[in-house]
């Protein structure tokens, strides 16, 4: 795609964008529905990457879209309702975040990271429980190194690889500089690099398994041709 179609698909958006929430300031419950359905991964990563917590991401989300429909009329197309949605997301987990640290005193415990769903890797269909657990660690520890980045590098990471934003749009809806997204990539990917550099060691010992089903698969149809099965 040409940047000058490029530039006109994004002009439609955001017409589609002004339009809908015409509609849903009008109370269209439909339109609600279709913006949600839209925008809710990417809201929740992002809430996520901030609280590191499951179910508060739920919450600041939820928070964020009744704040964001309470102020929908002002919405006038000069970002995506996206981009729109995703700062309210990104000041409310932050401000959540502050409060919390006020209260407690420390800063965020990190055992508040267990069973995070950040990414959605395929799941193997198949039925072989040994390849779907294989695959369920790999996901856990990208997870896991995700979750151990510092705040100012998580953030710029779930945007850019997790949600797959530009360098632009990661900049516009952060705040920052495209040099300054540019770096803490470098910075975030090398970080999580070399944590899983540590950790992968183990996990490719269950790489490639060959075992349950199909194992049992092969197993009888060697011993069948052997003739030691009717």
């Amino acid at each position: 795609m040409s940047q000058i179609q490029a530039d006109g698909a994004e002009a439609l958006d955001t017409l589609a964008d002004v339009e809908l929430a015409r509609r849903a300031v009008a109370r269209d419950r439909h339109a609600f529905c279709a913006i949600m359905k839209a925008h809710n991964q990417r809201l929740y990563r992002l809430a996520r990457s901030i609280v590191r917590n499951d179910s508060e991401a739920e919450d600041v989300v939820q928070e964020a879209y009744v704040l964001g429909f309470a102020h929908l009329d002002r919405f006038r197309g000069e970002s995506s309702l996206g981009t729109w949605l995703s700062r309210i997301v990104i000041n409310e987990a932050l401000g959540r975040l502050r409060k919390k640290r006020r209260a407690a005193g420390v800063a965020r415990s990190a055992d508040e990271n267990s069973g995070a769903m950040i990414l959605r890797f395929p799941v193997d269909n198949t039925g072989d429980p040994e390849r779907t657990m294989a695959q369920r660690q790999i996901l856990q520890l990208v997870e896991q190194a995700t979750d151990a980045l510092p705040d100012i590098y998580r953030t710029v990471f779930v945007a850019r690889v997790i949600e797959g934003l530009n360098v632009d749009e990661t900049a516009a809806l952060l705040g920052l500089r495209a040099e300054t997204v540019k770096s803490r990539l470098h910075r975030a990917r090398r970080l999580v690099r070399e944590r899983l550099d540590e950790q992968i060691g183990p996990v490719l010992l269950s790489a490639f398994p060959f075992a349950g089903r199909r194992c049992e698969r092969l197993t009888t149809a060697v011993m069948s041709r052997l003739g030691f099965l009717d």
